[in-house]
């Protein structure tokens, strides 16, 4: 399931797609959280059933009432300055439109109806409402809102406000109009209760992905602003917008910061969900144009936490004074939540790109092992998975269950897939490179490609050409190490860095050869397949089928995945999704890391436990005042 987890969520998805940002009550129980409710209840008129969580793995592991989540500090302290770093600029306070360059932390001022925990997966618990019930074939659902919940101008919250938001969002984001897709209509059913109808049953996760819609005002935004002018959802604005959150916007330096100061009577912090966490007094986005410059920031003392995403500065960047005296704090943390395919994606809507084997070949020219020693130092590992270092990673030959479904669609598939596990070039001889590359320049010329004048060709003379678009000046040296291979079979090559406004624009309108990017992937699969790899997305503007990926038996497979009845099918659904993905060659798999590495100026404090499925940064931390006299500098 795409689970928003806030910051680290904007994070890793940022840094996937090659941007690296540094900076997914009360109520009474009469059926099994998150199971199937009896056959007497909602369908057949009886009352409804009332749950205070959701989860897709059976019952949630909090029950009603309980106090606070296990793993935050009830007690933490409150205050502080935080400050962030992101790569980029921004033109709008308005996130919810395709168009524009949002800036970062938004989120931070709006509710949405649950909220996951970090110590479960696939596992969501009442915000904005209270309960949520849905009939036992999981064609509708239906939240009631708290009767406390209310927004910074102390107007409620209303069953009005969440359609209208569903409305507003679906109509004005191709994205979310897609994220949305399979729900028909949202009303308003009770005085606090709003209800979500589907266009399938069955469909186990429709609930919860409804309970990730973040909710706007529409009182405000069908109001006109200070200057008598009517406010337009469907546009960017740099008015400060009007939220229900944690916090609220402080101050705004347009294209270069951010900042956003903790509401003191807001009016959720005393949910269980919230309990121990929005800690911060104050917390602020600092932008930047260029990584180096970032780096040295930091540094500087100008931000206080970082992601490192290059394994060259993790390994030759932070010997500072302040590192060796333990003022800035270097820490890795192992990702268990999710899984990734981070790869060299050629973009399948040019016809070039169109046949298998000169997919492959692009494959076998990447000098993995290369560029893993000479720009990596030896960290990473080659992906061979579209959901890397997790249980839902195929290996091997197809068994069991995975092998059933394989079989179930038979007709749709590479028939490879029963008889070889998909394999990576090897390439850490000078030997097995060359051969790699004969093996490529063979499949090119089986293609119909040939060689003239150096230069790699189709029938018809036009030269094969490729640009690779990139946004994040580190990937450049990336880029350049894979041009000289692709040289050698005769493809011409350019590398095409642009700003991050440009990138997002042309990565939204299709215009690229090839990208580095990818996508994350969470223990629990499911409904967000479609946008990563359906056929109807390939087409949808802003979905993330960058590749373009249309193939009537992976749209097959991606339907086992999303109506996997228990854990153990959608294991071995996804599993056969991943071979077939991978069968395919859709992609150039690059390169991954287990854990997450971060940098910090030593303020901070957390729990001692953290967390199982992330580390929680910086929603359940707090500023440590003693940490902070001995470390100095901001306040």
């Amino acid at each position: 399931m795409a689970t928003r987890r806030r910051a680290l969520a904007a994070l890793s998805g940022a840094a996937l797609l090659g941007l690296a940002f540094t900076g997914p009550a009360g109520a009474q129980e009469t059926a099994p959280a998150g199971g199937a409710a009896p056959a007497s209840s909602e369908a057949a008129g009886a009352a409804k059933q009332w749950r205070h969580g959701l989860s897709l793995l059976g019952q949630p592991k909090y029950q009603p009432g309980f106090a606070h989540f296990d793993y935050v500090n009830p007690q933490a302290p409150k205050g502080g300055l935080l400050r962030l770093s992101v790569d980029g600029t921004f033109d709008s306070l308005n996130d919810l439109i395709a168009r524009g360059t949002p800036a970062s932390g938004l989120q931070l001022i709006y509710d949405t109806l649950m909220a996951p925990a970090a110590d479960e997966v696939a596992t969501e618990y009442g915000l904005l409402a209270e309960a949520v019930s849905y009939p036992a074939d999981f064609a509708s659902v239906t939240y009631r809102l708290r009767p406390e919940a209310k927004w910074h101008d102390g107007q409620p919250v209303t069953a009005e406000d969440v359609v209208w938001s569903f409305e507003q969002m679906t109509k004005n984001n191709p994205r979310m109009a897609y994220y949305y897709s399979h729900v028909k209509g949202a009303a308003v059913t009770g005085e606090r209760e709003v209800t979500f109808t589907f266009d399938q049953a069955g469909n186990r996760e429709l609930p919860q992905i409804v309970g990730q819609l973040r909710v706007l005002p529409k009182h405000w935004w069908t109001a006109s602003d200070a200057s008598g002018k009517p406010r337009d959802i469907s546009q960017g604005t740099l008015e400060i917008p009007l939220g229900s959150g944690p916090y609220k916007v402080k101050q705004v330096s347009p294209g270069r910061s951010i900042s956003f100061e903790r509401v003191p009577d807001y009016w959720g912090k005393d949910l269980p969900v919230n309990i121990g966490t929005n800690n911060f007094a104050e917390q602020r986005y600092e932008y930047f144009r260029d990584g180096t410059v970032e780096l040295e920031a930091f540094k500087g003392d100008q931000y206080d936490f970082r992601i490192e995403t290059s394994a060259k500065d993790w390994a030759t960047a932070y010997n500072f004074p302040a590192v060796k005296d333990g003022r800035v704090v270097l820490e890795e943390f192992p990702n268990r939540a999710s899984g990734s395919m981070q790869a060299f994606i050629p973009n399948l809507r040019r016809d070039k790109f169109q046949d298998q084997r000169v997919r492959r070949a692009l494959n076998l020219a990447l000098d993995f092992d290369g560029m893993n020693r000479t720009l990596f130092f030896g960290q990473y590992k080659r992906t061979s998975s579209y959901f890397q270092n997790t249980e839902l990673a195929s290996s091997g030959l197809p068994e069991g269950k995975e092998l059933e479904i394989l079989e179930s669609v038979k007709d749709k598939i590479p028939a490879s897939v029963f008889t070889a596990p998909y394999t990576n070039p090897e390439g850490w001889s000078e030997g097995l490179r060359r051969g790699n590359l004969r093996e490529a320049a063979k499949l090119l010329r089986e293609a119909g490609y040939e060689v003239k004048g150096g230069k790699l060709v189709n029938a018809k003379g036009e030269p094969f050409t490729m640009e690779i678009l990139i946004a994040n000046p580190a990937f450049e040296r990336v880029a350049l190490y894979y041009k000289p291979s692709l040289e050698r079979l005769g493809i011409t090559v350019n590398v095409r860095q642009v700003d991050t406004s440009q990138y997002i624009n042309r990565l939204r309108a299709r215009d690229f050869d090839m990208i580095i990017s990818g996508w994350g992937q969470s223990l629990s699969p499911g409904n967000e397949q479609r946008d990563f790899w359906g056929s109807a997305a390939a087409d949808q503007e802003g979905s993330s089928n960058y590749a373009g990926i249309k193939d009537p038996g992976i749209d097959a497979l991606i339907e086992k995945v999303i109506y996997a009845k228990d854990r153990a099918e959608l294991v071995a659904a996804t599993r056969a999704l991943d071979r077939v993905l991978l069968a395919h060659d859709y992609v150039v798999p690059s390169w991954n890391y287990p854990n997450i590495r971060t940098a910090r100026w030593n303020r901070f404090s957390h729990p001692d436990k953290l967390p199982d499925y992330s580390f929680s940064f910086p929603d359940i931390w707090w500023w440590d005042a003693a940490k902070a006299a001995k470390t100095g500098g901001a306040q």
